[in-house]
């Protein structure tokens, strides 16, 4: 039977990524289901070029009459959120929307039908994880697994990206990119210091083929500006200015990235590719509760505290060279 499915994730992009495996299964496993997904201004552009969600419905903080209008238009049967506050509650109470899922937190709650009790706090599981509880609550028959890489795109999209990157850069295809992301996004606890991030690099930069990038988002370019004054050694300093599509596409084709816990370390693992990850010590923020999409053996996570040691930072360095080596050997 057919039926139109609301699933929301209206925040940050990592917020976002961690909620496309319901996408996924759910379009897998219920192919006749039309599948809408209710996004922030930042995931709009990425989330319309994943090709098992049917629809995208802006969020517009600044005019949710319009939101509004636009669910309405749709006419869902059931909504699924992954992460509510009040505003979310009432426009989907308002849309008329019969079935109403939601995690059973905040005083939100009370604006949904359906709520399952999860205390994420407790981090008694991975993010992405009570996403998929809140499916199940849907449809309890479904298999709550997905496979790896979460996304695929078009060769052709992804082939156009890499070789224009190539291009620009002057590599070669059979260099080997690892990528460094310094910056955090101001939501991450973990992370190491600019002049730990160039000694990392360093570290490897005569490796042969590989070839060193530090990647910036559109809020680091002060950042970018500290680290290249620091540089002394041969890398590209690469802003990510264009779209999150394309930036994903990027990611895919590199062989590591490292970086703290924020959005881009989700977007490299939404493509399978192997991270290596600084978590902070607080478990709300720790790899049990925000470790990523990617199967488990792409992932190298680290709970850094802060601040941290020298050994902890030669400890980063040796699992690093230790990550190349295995990969050199496959």
């Amino acid at each position: 039977m057919t039926a139109n499915i609301l699933i929301t994730r209206h925040d940050k992009i990592g917020d976002f990524v961690v909620s496309v495996p319901m996408f996924k299964i759910l379009k897998q496993q219920r192919p006749e289901l039309i599948l809408y997904a209710l996004v922030s201004k930042v995931n709009f552009e990425f989330a319309s070029s994943i090709d098992f969600i049917d629809h995208v419905i802006l969020y517009d903080k600044d005019n949710l009459q319009h939101t509004l209008s636009e669910i309405k238009q749709a006419k869902i049967d059931t909504s699924i959120s992954a992460f509510i506050d009040t505003q979310l509650a009432w426009l989907l109470f308002r849309a008329g929307i019969k079935q109403r899922i939601a995690p059973g937190t905040k005083i939100a709650q009370f604006l949904f039908n359906q709520r399952l009790t999860q205390r994420r706090s407790r981090v008694e599981k991975r993010e992405f994880e009570y996403n998929l509880d809140l499916l199940a609550a849907f449809d309890s028959q479904l298999q709550l697994e997905y496979s790896q890489p979460l996304l695929t795109f078009p060769k052709s999209a992804s082939d156009a990206v890499i070789c224009a990157f190539r291009k620009e850069h002057q590599l070669h295809s059979s260099d080997t990119i690892i990528a460094f992301h310094p910056g955090s996004g101001g939501s991450a606890e973990g992370n190491l210091s600019i002049d730990d991030y160039l000694l990392l690099a360093k570290s490897i930069v005569d490796h042969p083929r590989i070839k060193i990038v530090f990647t910036f988002g559109p809020d680091d370019q002060d950042l970018c500006q500290q680290l290249s004054e620091k540089l002394d050694f041969k890398a590209i300093l690469y802003n990510s200015s264009g779209s999150l599509t394309n930036f994903c596409l990027l990611l895919s084709h590199f062989q590591l990235f490292v970086s703290t816990s924020t959005g881009t370390m989700h977007l490299a693992a939404a493509s399978n590719t192997a991270t290596l990850t600084f978590f902070g010590e607080n478990r709300v923020s720790s790899p049990q509760r925000w470790a990523s999409v990617s199967a488990s053996e792409q992932q190298h996570n680290v709970v850094l505290p802060a601040p941290y040691d020298r050994d902890q930072y030669q400890s980063i360095e040796t699992q690093l060279l230790e990550i190349l080596s295995c990969a050199d050997t496959h």
